[in-house]
């Protein structure tokens, strides 16, 4: 059976998320602050333990002044053979 973590289906990038946060010059406390949520949680969404809701995306995409297709991994990455 598998574990309930590799059964959560996380659809954005959490490299690209802790990227532009830190080229944005925020701590992930700061990044909550902004996104309303807890550090714990952008820690953990960073780590890909956690996902992000669709309205979270948006308020992440904000914070970070990008788009939200920016906090998800490239088109290539999600494609099956």
């Amino acid at each position: 059976m598998a574990t309930v973590s590799a059964m959560r289906a996380h659809y954005q990038d959490p490299a690209q998320i802790r990227r532009r946060r830190i080229e944005a010059g925020l701590t992930q406390e700061g990044l909550a602050h902004l996104a309303g949520v807890t550090k714990s949680h952008i820690s953990g969404v960073e780590r890909g333990t956690a996902g992000a809701s669709a309205p979270m995306l948006s308020r992440l995409a904000a914070a970070l002044e990008c788009e939200v297709a920016d906090l998800m991994p490239p088109a290539s990455a999600s494609a099956t053979a």
